[in-house]
């Protein structure tokens, strides 16, 4: 997976860096197929930090933000976001199946016509 890192208002270091790729690497245990993942943060006026990434597989792109004063709790708060919605896609076409079988087929009644 290829991540792009991008800064407004902030200097990338290699801290920061390694800490994205270490948490994002953990996503590929999905088994989704991850094809770009595009991050960016940003330094607030009061001084918060805003986290942005968004992650794009076959179906679409999967977006998740958070916003604290520390970056690396931001990029915890994203990475276990971004876990939750790749673990809904991962099981969605599983849910679906099961939710069709376990329905109970109620035998068809005899249509009589009377006249």
């Amino acid at each position: 997976m290829k991540i792009n890192i991008t800064g407004k208002n902030i200097e990338i270091t290699s801290a920061i860096r390694s800490h994205i790729e270490d948490k994002f690497s953990k996503l590929e245990k999905w088994q989704v197929d991850i094809i770009n993942c595009n991050t960016s943060f940003q330094e607030e006026p009061n001084k918060n930090k805003k986290f942005e990434a968004v992650l794009t597989v076959p179906k679409g792109q999967l977006v998740a933000s958070a916003i604290n004063s520390d970056l690396y709790i931001a990029v915890n708060e994203v990475e276990q976001k971004l876990e939750r919605q790749l673990n809904k896609l991962r099981h969605k076409p599983e849910a679906r199946r099961a939710s069709h079988s376990d329905a109970p087929l109620e035998p068809e009644e005899a249509i009589t016509d009377e006249v």
